[in-house]
């Protein structure tokens, strides 16, 4: 059987020794993978039918280089070796793995699938105090774990409980509180450090465990009966910490249980008008002429494409939403990590009302499936606002609907290495000829929220809003009038209070106090 490792197509090897070179085609797929001596790791390459190609000892001192975009080079005073890859991005691939293997690391599932610079961000980004502070601040989103959690005690009570991507620790301590034995929080950022300090400061760091590292780099002295985790980033996905939070499932005992059990992604097309033409005006300031003497019209297609590549975090009325929502479920106790690297969500909808649509909205909900109570935390628009929002893809170019019309098309999250994904949309309507695109940037959104209450969309009223608003008034003055004796307002006195008057205020029947 052939060991666990990095598969490499048409991998070309130069061994340069003593002033004569070889050179070695191999057409085979190769395998390259980790190995232990003393105190140095072998890098072991073998052809898939079993045969051992080259050994090669890594370590700190290795001299090692990357060569142009396709080749990678070792340096000893033995022999030089020379490889060249097929593509790019198995040179990135390998090159990741022997830095690592130089720090005496393993190549982690994280570090294969990230970008250094993405993860020296993402770490930095989580460890401000302030950051947590924004999310714990959420109290939607932190009731609701709390609710979840108390109300399925018996899931939690003398449990082992994983905590991943921990943060302050506030879930490992509701966890606590539900009576858990033991809790592993492990946190990769350096918020570790802040929340050791409040395990302590709450008395309970014989039963919460604060672990700093990634959950793909480090290890437990136990599985775990139920991992914990708030996994999810706008539109669900982003961030790519669910891949994280399935990967912990190695610590997962048989029959254990996940907190969130289930996420499902909701898509229904909109229309608004405001936002779409929003947009387009930002890249006219593109559109000058003379700007300080410049003419600057050439970049105005590259403007608007950004802007228009650049889904929009605010919230909105769910009457701009032209149909139903479709709903894309992962179940994660299922769930493979391979399964979030390439999503395809097919879209059917019937529309409801004529108008333009200018993109989809997306929104998601998660549940956690406990053995006593079903809990949800909702991000939808119909429900209290989290920190969350909502997320709004533009089309490149509206489309003209019709009620009762069918809208096929789908959407594709394509994985990438900045903990992100691109976004690739396609919309047609059945019957015609009509269509529309787009593809966005989900790592660069447009935080567009205000603080304001969103409005209905135009149209929505079906009776003269000014004669309802004087008709309340009416009503309201009616009933106050009820209320007064004389003019004056009896204060803390309804109409059941004053239909009770008599045992209160007797008036005689020339209106003298009695």
């Amino acid at each position: 059987m052939l060991p666990d490792g990095w598969l490499y197509q048409r991998q070309v090897i130069s061994v340069a020794k003593e002033e004569r070179q070889r050179r070695k085609d191999f057409l085979t797929p190769l395998i390259f993978y980790e190995a232990y001596l003393k105190n140095c790791l072998l890098m072991n390459i073998i052809i898939t039918d079993g045969e051992t190609v080259l050994e090669i000892p890594i370590e700190s001192k290795t001299e090692c280089c990357r060569v142009g975009n396709r080749s990678y080079v070792f340096a000893s005073n033995q022999e030089d070796l020379f490889f060249t890859f097929s593509k790019e991005a198995d040179l990135r691939k390998f090159h990741g793995v022997i830095f690592l293997m130089r720090q005496g690391k393993e190549a982690s599932v994280f570090n294969e699938r990230t970008d250094d610079s993405s993860a020296t961000q993402y770490f930095q980004f989580y460890s401000y105090l302030s950051q947590q502070q924004n999310m714990m601040q959420d109290y939607i989103r932190t009731g609701t774990y709390q609710r979840a959690i108390l109300s399925n005690m018996n899931d939690f009570k003398d449990k082992a409980v994983l905590d991943v991507g921990a943060g302050s620790g506030i879930l490992s301590f509701f966890a606590a509180q539900a009576g858990a034995r033991k809790v592993y929080a492990v946190e990769a950022s350096s918020m570790a450090q802040h929340c050791e300090s409040l395990v302590k400061a709450n008395n309970l760091q014989d039963t919460i465990e604060v672990i700093a590292g990634k959950i793909e780099e480090i290890d437990l002295p136990e599985m775990v009966d139920m991992i914990i985790s708030e996994p999810m980033g706008y539109m669900l996905y982003n961030e790519r910490m669910l891949e994280t939070y399935l990967h912990a499932k190695k610590w997962l005992k048989p029959g254990g249980r996940m907190f969130p059990s289930r996420g499902d992604l909701h898509v229904a097309p909109f229309n608004d008008e405001t936002l779409y033409y929003e947009q387009l005006n930002k890249a006219n300031f593109w559109y000058q002429n003379c700007f300080h003497g410049v003419d600057l019209c050439q970049l105005r297609e590259a403007a608007l494409n950004e802007y228009l590549r650049q889904p929009i975090v605010d919230t909105f009325d769910i009457g701009t939403c032209l149909a139903k929502s479709i709903r894309h479920s992962l179940d994660f106790l299922d769930a493979q990590e391979k399964d979030l690297h390439h999503l395809v969500i097919p879209l059917e909808f019937h529309i409801l009302k004529t108008c333009t649509m200018h993109g989809l909205a997306f929104w998601f909900d998660v549940a956690f499936l406990g053995s006593s109570q079903t809990v949800w935390l909702s991000t939808a628009p119909t429900e209290p606002l989290t920190h969350w929002y909502q997320v709004r893809c533009l089309l490149e170019k509206p489309i003209f609907v019709k009620e009762g019309q069918l809208v096929r098309g789908e959407v594709q999250l394509i994985a990438n290495r900045r903990q992100s994904y691109d976004v690739k949309i396609q919309i047609r309507v059945e019957g015609t000829s009509t269509t529309s695109s787009n593809t966005l940037d989900l790592k660069n959104p447009y935080f567009r929220y205000t603080g304001v209450a969103p409005q209905p969309p135009p149209g929505n009223n079906t009776s003269s809003p000014s004669e309802n608003y004087w008709q309340q008034v009416d009503a309201q003055g009616a009933k106050q009038a009820v209320n007064m004796v004389n003019g004056i307002t009896v204060n803390g006195l309804g109409e059941v209070a004053l239909d009770q008057g008599s045992s209160l205020i007797n008036l005689d029947s020339c209106g003298t106090w009695r």
